[in-house]
């Protein structure tokens, strides 16, 4: 004996970084034999072709591509599940599982590689699908919340991961050749009843596209939904793992443990509020951003890249309404979110609030419509609750003040496809009796309408006949 010993980090023949190198060799090996680099490229080439078909779902900020990305998972985890099935039945494909048995390495040594080699592949896919649509948007959108947008990402990759294990461990229990497109089908029909089922907390804790449908610009996850699934899908890897590495039934019915498990601890770390597991907003994305200097114009943070291009057109809706006495002297973007906040806001004397909405390169979409936005109801906010108004009369009064011809709503205001003709043609003529009066008669008419609107009364025949 010479004494010498092998080192840390050494190989038997004394080359140093061996193990790392064997490692490094036989992940290799993986990638080109195994499914991993081919479904990393179906969850690429599917993820980042839903994003660009339709980026007007999330051109508006970083937290709606990440959400977007994360409701197509509805496609892109059943993939993942259906490549690890049919990875799963490699060893019964190419009839070797009795010859590994013989071997003296652990299997659950010889099973790491390609477990390992899975999750690696579908965590860059699924950052590089991130990627992609973070390219479209770095232009436009300038709120970032790195933590919020981290956490929902690292949720969504982690969750092909524990599809992909599951996949491994299903196809190596059910080898047939069927197994793999049936989990394909059988993984969209799951996620898609779970994440519209009755039960809103079993689909926070069980679907990876929960909550991530895009109901408004200021949507998020709250990290409480987001730390539930992510033990949710954890556990749901380690079932996968027992049962791709399973030698007996017995091993195989200890897999389901840890599933049933994860479900239930999920469960009492979910939130109990709806409206938090649902659609919760982000209260730094709406607050606003304003102007320095006056008229003052504010939207919200998340479209704080628009408030440039929407201020010359509020500032000449507040122009058009400044004919009128006391009339409005700030814009401010409506964020209030119908259906999703409990209470609507009361209305701010001298506030007129408009929509922002924004295209699919991430700019003011329809800017025509912003002034007449802020022109239509006279400066008046609507509560909802009067149900006094006179479309025609209002039309006619606002496009007086906008200094041009009353025409239809429809092409014009975002979502109108049809619209009585009878308005605007009633509008033009109630505007053209306007244009023929003196200046301060018609301002008088239309003052009268906006006093009406404002006491909640109906304004029909107060432009056709004197306000004195």
């Amino acid at each position: 004996m010479s004494g010498r010993t092998v080192g840390a980090g050494a190989t038997a023949t004394g080359r140093p970084g061996g193990g790392r190198r064997a490692g490094m060799s036989i992940m290799g090996i993986e990638l080109r034999r195994s499914a991993a680099v081919g479904a990393a490229l179906v969850t690429v080439v599917v993820g980042t072709g839903a994003l660009y078909v339709a980026t007007g779902r999330w051109s508006s900020g970083w937290m709606p591509l990440a959400l977007a990305i994360r409701e197509y998972l509805l496609l892109l985890w059943p993939l993942a599940l259906a490549a690890g099935a049919w990875q799963g039945r490699r060893e019964h494909r190419a009839k070797v599982g009795e010859l590994f048995a013989t071997t003296a390495r652990p299997r659950v040594a010889r099973m790491l590689p390609v477990l390992g080699t899975m999750a690696l592949t579908l965590v860059v896919a699924y950052l590089l699908v991130t990627v992609a649509g973070i390219a479209w948007i770095a232009d436009t959108s300038a709120y970032v919340p790195l933590p919020s947008f981290a956490v929902v990402t690292g949720v969504g990759a982690l969750s092909l991961v524990a599809a992909a294990w599951l996949g491994l461990g299903i196809g190596r229990l059910l080898p047939a050749l069927v197994t793999a497109p049936a989990l394909a089908v059988g993984g969209v029909l799951l996620v898609f009843f779970v994440t519209v089922g009755p039960s809103v907390r079993v689909a926070a804790a069980l679907s990876p596209a929960h909550g991530s449908g895009p109901f408004h610009d200021y949507q998020t996850i709250d990290n409480r939904v987001s730390g539930a699934l992510a033990i949710s899908m954890m556990a749901l890897a380690v079932t996968g793992l027992l049962l791709f590495v399973a030698d007996g039934w017995r091993s195989r019915l200890t897999a389901v443990l840890p599933v049933l498990l994860g479900f239930a601890v999920a469960l009492t770390v979910l939130p109990h509020d709806r409206d938090v597991l649902t659609w919760p907003v982000d209260p730094v994305a709406r607050e606003l951003v304003c102007t320095d200097d006056t008229p003052t114009v504010c939207v919200s943070r998340v479209h704080a890249h628009v408030l440039d291009t929407v201020t010359p057109l509020a500032r000449q809706g507040l122009a058009a309404l400044g004919k009128l006495p006391d009339a409005p002297t700030v814009v401010h973007e409506d964020t209030h979110t119908i259906g999703y906040d409990r209470d609507e806001p009361a209305p701010r004397p001298g506030v007129v609030t408009i929509e922002i909405r924004i295209d699919k390169r991430g700019e003011l979409a329809h800017p025509a419509a912003v002034v007449p936005e802020i022109v239509r109801r006279l400066g008046v906010p609507y509560d909802g609750k009067c149900g006094n108004g006179n479309e025609v009369v209002e039309r006619a009064a606002a496009y007086w003040l906008m200094g041009r011809e009353p025409r239809s709503d429809v092409g014009l205001m975002p979502g109108l496809i049809e619209e009585d003709p009878e308005i605007t043609t009633g509008a033009v003529a109630l505007w053209r009796g306007l244009r023929d009066l003196p200046e301060a008669e018609a301002l008088a008419r239309v003052t009268a309408v906006r006093n009406a609107l404002l006491a909640c009364q109906d304004p029909t025949g107060l432009l056709s006949r004197s306000a004195r």
